[in-house]
């Protein structure tokens, strides 16, 4: 099974002191742009998928009553995300993407993700997108090795971010952006990204970039080696294309440089964390009785015991959570002067937040080597990142042009209380887990009415919220 797990981490091989706020980036001079100096930054980032396979295939999709039936956890159709969304008002007034390109950046890819798509689509009554290429711009991606668990982690992440941006703009046109990663070399990651990324951007491929992976703060040498990985973001500021990131599945905690091991203190990740991309946190869907939508609240199964059966296998308490807290990387940007309150002196994420709880997989598909065939569930910001990206799409049709940062619109439709914005004001991303023969629990933070660093400004009603977002940061 694909559970689409920790929103996919990073470590760097340097070592990491924590260093605070006064290193901020914000406060730096401008990092170079050209490619050659930001992939000649730390070229020993390695890059893990945080994707899981505990064998939960099925030759169907699962409805919401069998996976509560056989995981005691609840999961979701195509059909099921979009009302959640609101988002068959949209398709019906001609909104469906069209025109827009959605980027997904994946290591390695999935060497069947275009027949997987195919019948996934087939299965759920989506229409095919209206191109869906692959490119490797940053060299060729080595042969598929089913035997390699990173490369079978990697697949799976790019089942669950192809299907799912589809899902919510099926009108869009897919670039699935491979990169050649690779942990047996050891000295592979965030270069080969950022290498990829820039020829996106300078050859003018997409609209949305979307990046469902992440690296705690504090695993990297200083604040000067993140400066250094951030040209992409500076082109794609330039250029008026939006970029997302997840921002994790570890809560309030994030991994340290083992991958294995957390941080006792709250700690957050880049890039989502980079006031040049926009957050993307997690949130659990709820439904009525009769499947209307309800109030969602923010995604935590760290206490849920099916739900860490389901997803890690054991009783738990594992951290499962959407990530969330103040940078230790970048000053307060300008369009978080309205939420200072909340912020301080500090970047803080999430931006907004869609669906990312395990107890509300997704069903995927996917025949990649390495892990069972067939249907799944899977569940994380990495699955709300590429969610996020097809809402930005719709968004961008309906300007008629990407939108570029919208992290400022944002926020100003947030303090104007519009009503495409939707307030999540229960739930924490407080965690805990075992290490070293001890239970921890790293106290994070809960949501409030307004912004809050649980849900950000909170999630949205797609029928109002595209043509809000594109008028607003159109404009």
């Amino acid at each position: 099974m694909a559970v689409g797990l920790l929103g996919l981490t990073a470590a760097a091989s340097a070592s990491g002191p924590g260093w605070g706020v006064g290193s901020s980036v914000a406060a730096l001079p401008a990092a170079a742009g050209p490619a050659a100096s930001s992939v000649s930054a730390l070229a020993d980032v390695a890059v893990q998928p945080g994707v899981q396979h505990a064998g939960r295939v099925q030759a169907s999709p699962p409805t919401t009553a069998d996976c509560e039936k056989a995981y005691k956890v609840a999961c979701y159709e195509p059909a099921q995300i979009q009302q959640a969304y609101n988002l068959p008002a949209v398709y019906a007034s001609g909104v469906t993407g069209k025109g827009a390109t959605i980027v997904i950046v994946d290591s390695f890819g999935s060497p069947t993700i275009k027949n997987d798509l195919s019948v996934f689509d087939r299965t759920f009554g989506l229409p095919a997108p209206p191109s869906f290429r692959v490119i490797q711009p940053a060299g060729q991606v080595p042969a598929y090795d089913p035997a390699n668990s990173d490369m079978v982690g990697w697949a799976g992440e790019t089942t669950l971010d192809v299907e799912y941006a589809h899902t919510i703009a099926p009108g869009a046109s897919i670039l699935l952006v491979e990169t050649p990663v690779s942990e047996t070399e050891g000295v592979h990651g965030f270069p080969q990204i950022v290498t990829a990324e820039e020829y996106v951007l300078k050859h003018h491929l997409g609209d949305v970039i979307s990046q469902s992976f992440s690296a705690t703060e504090q695993t990297f040498a200083n604040a000067a080696a993140v400066q250094a990985l951030r040209g992409a973001y500076q082109l794609a500021e330039r250029d008026h294309v939006t970029v997302l990131a997840a921002s994790g599945d570890s809560g309030a905690a994030d991994v340290g440089l083992d991958q294995t091991t957390y941080y006792l203190h709250p700690v957050t990740s880049w890039p989502d964390s980079d006031p040049l991309v926009t957050g993307v946190g997690g949130t659990q869907l709820h439904f009525s009785a009769q499947g209307t939508p309800t109030a969602p609240t923010v995604w935590n199964d760290t206490y849920n015991k099916a739900a860490n059966e389901f997803a890690d296998g054991d009783a738990g308490p594992n951290p499962l959570a959407g990530g969330g807290g103040l940078s230790v990387l970048f000053g307060r940007p300008g369009y978080q002067n309205g939420v200072r309150n909340v912020v301080g002196d500090h970047r803080g994420v999430p931006d907004i937040s869609m669906s990312a709880a395990c107890n509300g997989s997704v069903d995927t598909y996917g025949t990649f080597g390495g892990a069972p065939a067939g249907w799944s569930p899977a569940c994380g910001t990495s699955e709300a990142t590429p969610l996020f990206a097809g809402i930005v799409a719709l968004a961008d049709q309906v300007a008629g042009h990407s939108l570029g940062l919208i992290n400022p619109a944002l926020y100003q439709l947030a303090a104007e209380g519009a009503p495409g914005i939707v307030d999540v004001t229960s739930g924490n991303n407080t965690v805990s887990f075992s290490q070293g023969g001890h239970e921890h629990t790293v106290r994070g933070f809960t949501a409030t009415p307004g912004y809050d660093l649980a849900s950000g400004v909170g999630t949205v009603n797609a029928a109002y919220f595209v043509r809000e977002l594109a008028f607003v940061a159109g404009h």
